[in-house]
């Protein structure tokens, strides 16, 4: 088994406008040896079968706990906090807009 890993939160597909498929925390193993081509396919592959391996937890402190349990060296990636910022439809008509309106 790798005795590396890496605990994250999944971010958002680019193709999603909701985040309720973003929240699972996963450990991805890190492989210890470089992919290589195939010779004769030239497909990129590794001799180690672990990288391919994907855990979901629910929250960071089970993901944590599970790497703990079986001795595994991780580390921690944060997620960058997604910033909101409400807007209106009558914004675009205000008269002290900052940019021209090309409508």
């Amino acid at each position: 088994m790798a005795d590396r890993a890496r605990i994250y939160r999944k971010p958002k597909s680019a193709m999603q406008s909701g985040v309720a498929n973003a929240q699972a925390w996963v450990i991805e193993f890190v492989s210890a040896s470089p992919p290589r081509p195939d010779p004769l396919m030239g497909w990129i592959g590794q001799a180690d079968t672990q990288s391919q391996v994907v855990l979901q937890f629910d929250t960071k402190e089970e993901a944590v706990a599970y790497a703990d349990k079986h001795g595994l060296r991780y580390e921690v990636e944060l997620p960058h906090e997604r910033t909101f910022r409400p807007k209106a439809y009558a914004d675009n008509f205000k008269f002290g807009r900052i940019e021209n309106w090309t409508h």
